[in-house]
């Protein structure tokens, strides 16, 4: 067998180091070639780590490479710290027995490898199996496609075609140095395009895969559509641009329409900016036209970087559209004064009580036109929430009109005094109240009765008609649901309030109740409620937190309309709450009143924010109201006398037989009246229905002691 030329020199060396590694140690101990040896042998080891750390196939191969420089060392080192040639002379024995070893084996070991095997040794070729070509697609003829089509071609070719597509057509965007669309299609006639995905349309032109978008084709003229084709639009330089400066319309697509946006689905029709009031307008609609808006306010601010403020941001639903209003300071704060111009109603009873959050007028009337028929009013509020404000704006348009007015209220307040001046009637306590009901409901059957002069007829009340013989009368009742529940009065107040709400409006006469609960067991009984609902735009005031004020006005509409927010104060966020935490910084006071702003329950249920109109009550109210008080006709006070409900109801006690039978003897003799109520008359005009007195709630211990007394007799 032939020795290869190379292990034949390989062996030559062993055999001529062998004696170096033997002499030089102990003859020139300090000689460069023991350094250069030892520093072979270093190599040697590190050339050890290297391969049993490796991965790849081989790692014994290359140990055995690397022993002959380790063992030399070894040899080396040994040989030097030996005295002389060592016991037995193990230094020549050590340099001899490491030549041997490189002789006989190393040199076949290293020769063994891949590539390097002797060619003697080599085992006999075995056919090579044969290849399978690739399947190739059908070549496409040239269609004189462009220099960039021809480049995305040659890319997409040499991604593999993905999807088993092909490039129809690259089309560069204006002023965009990257940004492409490639139309594609598949490469097999009548196959759809499916598997093609944003990461393999990404990896041929080196952009992230949330820079690629894939389309459908629409079917145009001169063009094939449908599944077997797609366009994939591929925007690196617009997604930076859109990232670092994005517009209105893209900052609401991103952050606004996705599905954890603040109004999920819908898309920005355009934005306004109205600089003399101060206001921008976002118009947004859905893009399906079917589905109602679902908004959440504070999403939507905080995804177009806008103020997340109560007081300045409003939005308004309208279908499946909706108007999201930023305004610069909140437009409710300031005061819209009251003026003889704005409270004075046109032919169809309109005027205006205020302006909502887009400085629009706001209407309420005098009377129902279409209906021929006069108008209830419901107004709700906590104390001091604006409501005898409202009442005094609503009175001086009734007034305006040439109409009558009837003021009752449980406690004395400075403004419905004010107001008495320059209405037909007004008082306080409860009994007033009932007084002030009890008249009412019987003007009606004497209304029913009137005859109209030009006929001699008796007619329903027609609003405008110079023929009807008497004017409209409003009746209102502050502080209604407290008076209702009145031990001694607020049963008759309740049944009298209920029957004028069904029968008042056919005789001109109108309800006006107001209270800080619209519900029954507050004395605003089903009935009630119903007729103010439908002939009347309720107002909502501020009903103590915006949750009461939601409740309370979804109570009022036929239907739970998205309700606004009346917050308890208009405070706009200064600065950051967190760092002024961290830094032990009070929050700013700069809280203003929501007083006088209110939700009006429009004719359709919708429900709109408004601030009422601020009558000055520090000011003579001369300015507005009409010189002329009006009042009943002389035939109206003249029946109401004869049933003996005409006549100064300030009196402190009910006259006898007012509300209750008059005083007989019980079966013991004493003289002691025996009370019972009705809802409707007493005197000679009352009704002969008759109920139990409501009897004292009792509450402490003196009231039981003084229940006790009453019973007994003590």
């Amino acid at each position: 067998m032939a020795t290869p030329r190379s292990v034949t020199l390989e062996r030559l060396a062993y055999t001529l180091a062998a004696p170096v590694l033997a002499v030089a140690p102990n003859l020139y101990p300090d000689s460069p070639v023991n350094q250069v040896v030892q520093l072979a042998g270093a190599a040697g080891i590190g050339g050890w780590v290297l391969a049993a750390k490796s991965d790849e196939p081989g790692a014994g191969r290359k140990i055995l490479r690397w022993t002959p420089l380790v063992l030399a060392a070894a040899v080396d080192v040994a040989a030097k710290n030996t005295i002389g040639w060592g016991p037995y002379g193990m230094d020549g024995l050590l340099a001899a027995g490491w030549a041997a070893l490189g002789l006989l084996v190393l040199p076949y070991s290293r020769h063994s490898r891949r590539r390097h095997r002797p060619a003697l040794a080599a085992p006999a070729p075995q056919p090579a199996p044969a290849e399978i070509p690739e399947p190739v697609a059908p070549p496409v003829p040239d269609d004189g496609a462009d220099l960039l089509t021809r480049e995305v071609r040659m890319l997409w070719e040499n991604a593999g075609m993905p999807g088993r597509t092909h490039v129809v057509k690259a089309t560069r965007h204006p002023g965009q140095r990257h940004d492409l669309t490639i139309l594609l299609r598949a490469s097999e006639t009548g196959r759809p395009i499916t598997g093609l995905t944003e990461a393999a349309v990404a990896a041929p032109f080196a952009v992230p895969s949330s820079d690629v978008v894939l389309s459908e084709v629409a079917i145009q003229p001169g063009r094939q559509g449908g599944p077997g084709w797609m366009e994939a639009h591929i925007t690196p330089d617009a997604n930076q641009r859109r990232r670092t400066k994005p517009t209105d319309q893209e900052k609401w697509t991103d952050k606004v329409a996705s599905s954890k946006g603040g109004a999920p689905g819908s898309e920005l029709v355009h934005t306004t900016r109205d600089n003399e009031r101060g206001v921008t307008f976002y118009r947004a609609r859905m893009a399906d036209s079917t589905e109602t808006p679902r908004i959440d306010l504070s999403k939507v601010c905080r995804g177009l970087g806008l103020p997340d403020d109560d007081s300045r941001v409003f939005v308004l639903v309208e279908g499946s559209e909706f108007l999201i209003s930023v305004f610069d300071t909140p437009p409710l704060s300031p005061k819209f004064p009251a003026t003889r111009e704005l409270l004075t109603p046109n032919a169809k009873g309109m005027y205006v009580c205020g302006f909502s959050i887009t400085g629009q007028p706001v209407h309420n009337f005098v009377f129902q036109h279409d209906k021929n028929a006069a108008k209830h009013g419901l107004v709700l509020g906590v104390t001091r929430g604006g409501k005898t404000q409202f009442f005094a704006v609503t009175m001086v348009a009734e007034s305006n009109a040439g109409q009558i007015v009837w003021l009752s209220s449980c406690f004395k307040d400075e403004k419905t005094t004010a107001l008495g001046e320059f209405i037909d009637r007004q008082g306080i306590t409860p009994l007033y109240m009932a007084r002030q009901l009890r008249a009412a409901k019987a003007l009606c059957q004497i209304r029913a009765e009137m005859p109209w002069a030009h006929d001699g007829k008796p007619h329903d009340y027609k609003p405008g008609d110079p023929r009807c013989p008497y004017k409209q009368l409003n009746v209102y009742a502050d502080e209604f649901m407290t008076a209702s529940q009145d031990p001694e009065y607020g049963e008759f107040i309740q049944a009298d309030g209920d029957a004028l709400t069904v029968m008042g409006l056919k005789y001109g006469i109108g309800f006006n109740p107001a209270g800080q609960s619209p519900f029954a067991h507050n004395g605003f009984s089903t009935e009630m409620k119903d007729n103010l609902r439908q002939n009347s735009r309720p107002v909502i005031f501020n009903m103590g937190s915006p949750g009461a004020t939601r409740k309370a006005a979804e109570g009022t509409m036929e239907n739970a309309y998205d309700v606004p927010t009346i917050p308890a104060r208009y405070a706009p966020k200064e600065g950051s709450a967190i760092e002024r935490a961290m830094a032990g910084e009070a929050e700013p006071e700069n809280g203003v009143s929501t007083g006088g702003v209110a939700v009006v329950v429009l004719d359709n249920g919708r429900a709109v924010l408004m601030k009422a109109l601020y009558v000055d009550f520090d000011h003579d109210l001369s300015g507005l109201f009409p010189s002329e008080v009006h009042r009943l006709t002389d035939y109206e006070i003249e029946e109401l006398t004869k049933l003996g409900l005409w006549f100064d109801w300030s009196e402190p006690e009910p006259r006898p037989g007012e509300f209750w039978p008059e005083p007989d003897e019980d079966d013991d003799g004493d003289g002691k009246p025996r009370r019972r109520g009705g809802g409707g008359g007493g005197g000679k005009g009352g009704s002969k229905r008759t109920s139990r007195r409501a009897e004292p709630k009792v509450t402490s211990p003196r009231q039981a002691l003084e229940a006790i007394k009453s019973l007994t007799d003590a």
